[in-house]
């Protein structure tokens, strides 16, 4: 993948649709020369929803679609015909990615499976017809409801890739150089630090047709939590990987210190990282001799699982998949038990507040043209009982005089 073609971060404004206006109408046809209410209610803004996609592994189509907007909600109309629906919005997102909001920075969605759908600005709800407002003691209700306005919210859309297992290592540790031998994946190779500038995913091929996914992350230094380096921009790729493989080179002056500065990186970024099960790789150990990598064994962390590998020469590699396998082969096994067939879901609209929509009328129907539009709601969005008489048009008061004698 191109570089300039992984984007896993982007903010964009999204503004939903607002609800369509309840219609004020009143049945007339040609035997029924005044009949009883019958105006439709308004339909409902389009929702703004992402959808997540296994085939999709970039936010690269949002990064200059800055404003996503839904379409508004039809008005209500006569013979209590319903007012469309406005368009919802479908933005394709790649697997891990999660939502948050600009403002508070709280994470308020995750996209982890395929085909899975969250509405992340709903659409305003719409305005009910004067239809639902008659009763015996108002007969003839001339108002309505209005629709309810829309959203308009900054999203921060960040990207966490999903992997069965993550490379962490110092640059120039040769985390490239393994994805490269052991997967199909071609990431960018060469003899200085910060090669690799965005993450490389390879599917590993394993025994009995098994396999799986490997991610190159950029290489990290001491300080990276202070923002050394590339700073902590990539360690949220870690987050999703099942496990770590830690690397570091043979040459390394010191392989336990360089262990632990790692681990301690991943500590002041993230301590619950610390959980993930995790596997020691010293590299390049074709430098190295039988009774070199017996007294480098003396010095390595006592409580890692480790291996002496060479990517060259392919010294060590299948002991590695081994032991990958052994640490992941049981959440995968967990994943192949799933069916393959996408789960049907009931998207769930976030509860709010009901606000009407000040900017649009709600629709008056061909017969009615004074009525009284309801502004004040209790919590539920519908009208207040209480309050009826305040929203009725006011009739003038008829004096009966005394007959003249």
């Amino acid at each position: 993948m191109a570089e300039q073609n992984f984007v896993d971060f982007v903010r964009i404004c999204c503004r939903s649709g607002s609800g369509g206006g309840g219609a004020v109408h009143f049945y007339r046809d040609k035997l029924n020369a005044k009949g009883g209410p019958d105006g439709g209610d308004g339909g409902r803004g389009g929702h703004i929803i992402l959808e997540g996609n296994r085939n999709v592994w970039t936010l690269l189509s949002l990064k200059f679609r800055k404003h996503v907007i839904a379409e508004n909600g039809g008005n209500g109309g006569d013979k209590n015909a319903h007012g469309a629906n406005g368009k919802d919005v479908v933005l394709q997102v790649p697997l891990g990615t999660v939502i948050k909001n600009a403002e508070t920075n709280e994470v308020e969605a995750e996209i982890t499976r395929h085909g899975e759908k969250k509405i992340i600005t709903p659409g305003g709800r719409g305005g009910l017809g004067n239809y639902h407002f008659r009763n015996p003691v108002n007969q003839s209700p001339r108002y309505a409801q209005p629709g309810e306005a829309g959203l308009e919210e900054w999203k921060i859309i960040e990207l966490k890739v999903l992997a069965d297992v993550g490379l962490v290592g110092f640059p120039n540790a040769g985390k490239s150089t393994l994805l490269a031998a052991i997967s199909a994946a071609k990431p960018k190779i060469a003899d200085y630090p910060f090669t690799t500038l965005v993450p490389n995913l390879g599917i590993v091929s394993y025994r009995d047709n098994h396999s799986f996914v490997m991610a190159d992350i950029p290489g990290i230094i001491e300080d990276a939590h202070l923002g050394k380096g590339l700073g902590i921009r990539f360690l949220r790729h870690i987050e999703r990987n099942a496990s770590l493989l830690f690397m570091v080179p043979a040459d390394a002056e010191n392989i336990a210190a360089q262990y632990h500065i790692l681990l301690n990186e991943l500590s002041n970024y993230n301590a619950e990282l610390l959980d993930k099960p995790r596997l020691l790789a010293i590299t390049k150990a074709d430098l190295l001799d039988d009774e070199l990598i017996s007294l480098l064994e003396m010095e390595l962390p006592k409580n890692i699982s480790y291996v002496f590998i060479s990517a060259v020469t392919g010294y060590g590699i299948d002991k590695l998949k081994d032991l990958i396998w052994e640490q992941i082969s049981s959440s995968i096994r967990d994943q192949k038990a799933q069916p393959m067939e996408i789960e049907k879901q009931v998207l769930v609209v976030p509860v709010r507040e009901f606000k009407p929509n000040r900017n649009s009328k709600p629709s008056t129907g061909h017969n009615e043209e004074g009525f009284s539009v309801l502004n004040e709601f209790d919590d539920s969005g519908f009208p207040d009982p209480d309050n009826f008489e305040h929203w009725e048009t006011e009739e003038p008061e008829v004096s009966i005089e005394k007959p003249i004698d």
